[in-house]
């Protein structure tokens, strides 16, 4: 779920890859960083935190050149240390290359090993690493031949960008499960993001999604860039993509992520048969599918839990107890809207039902009378290990509990999930999708 981009021919590189990592804060909020090369040399600065908190005028003019890759972290618990932030930067036979990755390798620890017993000695916990080494190991001539027989030791999701002193890689999985986008600056550069909302906030035209199995190669000075396709799989585009991750003014591989969930909300509504004075929304995961819930029912909306902008996602945090803590200072109900009222929850997910139950005792403590939860998705029985915070059933409370035991347990009145049918409808059923976190599906062997 980490945020991705690269900038090239570009005199303010590290400023527009500071917006674009900005605008993809959601990604992730651990640590954060950018790399830039002047030509000769590959400067970085990152640190644990967000974006704002790492980077200031000072910093970014030091980060001189044309050429920049940054990086938002996202990690699973035990694995958010310093050490473990992007982009790594290392010397090699190259000069000083960097590189950050979005995505899980699934055969991480199975590289890892070989490498290890072939005297590799591994300085972060981090799967990106593993693609260092093997290009570092590999006999190839060029970079761009040493990257490429590289990737054929990597399975599973990953949107990698590698920076040397005079060019810009990217490369894009086999089956395109994480987003990669690419545009134009206004200044005649290039920039690649994990999503289009980065180009919206810096003006960049968007030009075309990265191909699944695709690399990109951008040399500095040059106006055309060169497109290479690997072995492409059957594309399967991460559906929580859709759900949850990509912020709603993005566009996921053509399609508005605000209207697919708008279209979620609705497919919840059409089998909706209880009576509620009105819809609230789990700010801000909710409302694009409460806003289509509402319409298609014509029912009223009311924004009647507050959130606190100023703390972060609850389900990205490391920890249970910071999760827990978080509801409460994230979302707060207002009592007068609520007395005595039958209302329709609706939320994107439910993943450990740990936050709903919270969210539920606090509109029941501000007088609500019939809650309704709808969620916008179908139940998680399968942890995703393609980058989602999801590793062991034991954390996923559909895996263990029945729909009606899961309501009980969060103390909803009534609680409705979307088929994986009403799931791939609402996004597109055209092509298919990685689904894996409701049907188990794990395709990438």
């Amino acid at each position: 779920m980490c945020a991705v981009v690269g900038v090239i021919n570009s005199k303010n590189a590290s400023a527009y890859a500071y917006y674009a990592l900005f605008a993809m804060q959601h990604r992730g909020q651990e640590a954060s960083g950018i790399s830039v090369s002047d030509g000769k040399n590959i400067k970085t600065i990152k640190a644990k935190g967000e974006v704002n908190q790492i980077f200031n005028p000072d910093n970014l003019k030091s980060l001189e050149g044309e050429i920049a890759i940054g990086h938002n972290r996202y990690s699973t618990a035990g694995n958010s240390s310093l050490n473990d932030a992007q982009p790594i930067a290392v010397n090699s036979v190259f000069g000083d290359i960097a590189l950050a990755h979005n995505g899980n390798l699934v055969n991480k620890e199975e590289v890892r090993l070989k490498l290890i017993q072939d005297g590799t000695i591994f300085q972060t916990n981090t799967d990106t690493e593993n693609l260092i080494h093997l290009i570092a190991r590999s006999k190839k001539e060029s970079l761009k031949d040493r990257f490429i027989e590289s990737l054929q030791e990597c399975k599973g999701a990953y949107c990698f960008v590698l920076a040397s002193k005079d060019r810009l890689y990217v490369a894009r999985d086999p089956y395109g499960v994480r987003p990669l986008s690419l545009g134009r600056l206004k200044d005649g550069g290039y920039i690649i993001a994990s999503e289009t909302c980065a180009f919206d906030l810096i003006e960049a035209e968007f030009i075309r999604d990265v191909k699944p199995g695709e690399m990109l190669i951008f040399t500095q000075g040059q106006e055309e860039f060169q497109s290479i396709e690997l072995p492409c799989k059957n594309p399967r585009i991460c559906a929580f993509e859709y759900i949850y991750f990509a912020r709603p003014d993005s566009i996921v591989e053509g399609k508005s992520v605000y209207e697919v969930r708008k279209k979620m909300g609705e497919a919840l509504a059409k089998k909706f048969t209880y009576k509620a004075d009105f819809v609230v929304p789990i700010p801000d995961s909710g409302v694009s599918a409460a806003i289509g819930f509402a319409q298609y029912l014509k029912i009223p909306l009311e924004m009647a839990i507050v959130r606190n902008h100023y703390v972060g996602r609850t389900f990205i945090e490391p920890t249970q107890e910071l999760r827990n803590l978080k509801v409460k200072l994230k979302l707060n109900p207002m009592h007068k809207v609520l007395k005595n009222k039958d209302i329709v929850v609706i939320d994107d997910s439910l993943v450990r039902g740990t936050t709903s139950k919270k969210i539920i005792s606090l509109l029941r403590a501000a007088g609500a009378n019939k809650i309704h939860l709808a969620i916008a998705c179908p139940e998680i029985k399968f942890p995703d290990i393609y980058g989602i915070d999801t590793p062991t059933f034991e954390e996923l409370i559909s895996a263990n509990k029945s729909a009606k035991e899961v309501c009980e347990y969060v103390d909803a009145d009534t609680l409705s999930f979307l088929n994986i049918e009403e799931l791939t409808q609402s996004i597109g059923d055209e092509r298919e999708y990685s689904l894996l976190s409701f049907n188990g599906d794990y395709f990438i062997k």
